[in-house]
């Protein structure tokens, strides 16, 4: 059993929320839910992984907050 992280945002214009895990080429979709975009990547990345394990070109470190006056 492999662990991604995904980045989570939400779309202003459609409301749709849109996920991708960072340097997995192809791994990214969207949906409604939380939980409709979670089932999603889960599909995306089971998919993706029938053609083998990839070599991820980046990965999730974390976050910062920008404070500019």
């Amino acid at each position: 059993m492999k662990t991604y992280t995904a980045v989570i945002e939400k779309c202003t214009e459609t409301g749709l929320y849109i996920g991708y895990i960072p340097g997995f080429p192809g791994a990214h979709t969207q949906a409604e839910t939380l939980d409709e975009l979670n089932q999603n990547l889960q599909e995306v990345v089971e998919m993706l992984l029938e053609d083998g394990q990839p070599e991820l070109e980046t990965y999730f470190v974390g976050t910062q907050t920008v404070v500019v006056a």
